[in-house]
């Protein structure tokens, strides 16, 4: 049922265009010495959103480090809120019609993970 739930989500829910705008991102972010540890967990974020379904998202550990408490924090303060926030709207929009209530599940997880992306790990 995954394999068919992240084909529909490559050709329909956007999952290609969401995967090459985090990989993008990630990528200019690896640029700079401070920004690869950003880069690196908008990579993750790029090959999660190509294929979400099947996958779960859990802490790497029972309670996050200090460091991913403030990377977190970063993170939300230079933009994840916004990420975060688009896929919430999108959640939303996808959960009007009765079709697009498992896309809008993949999107929630995806506000969620991309909100604070320190300390998850997906499999």
């Amino acid at each position: 049922m995954s394999l068919i739930g992240n084909i529909l989500w490559i050709l329909l829910g956007g999952g290609i265009f969401l995967f090459l705008e985090y990989l993008i991102g990630g990528l200019v972010l690896c640029l700079t010495i401070i920004g690869i540890p950003f880069g690196l967990q908008v990579i993750k974020l790029a090959f999660l959103s190509l294929l979400p379904f099947g996958k779960e998202i859990t802490h790497s550990k029972p309670t996050p480090g200090i460091l991913s408490v403030i990377m977190n924090i970063i993170w939300i303060l230079c933009g994840g809120i916004y990420i975060a926030a688009t896929h919430l709207i999108f959640g939303i929009l996808c959960a009007i019609t009765i079709i697009g209530i498992p896309f809008a599940k993949q999107h929630i997880k995806l506000a969620v993970l991309s909100l604070t992306p320190f300390g998850y790990t997906y499999r």
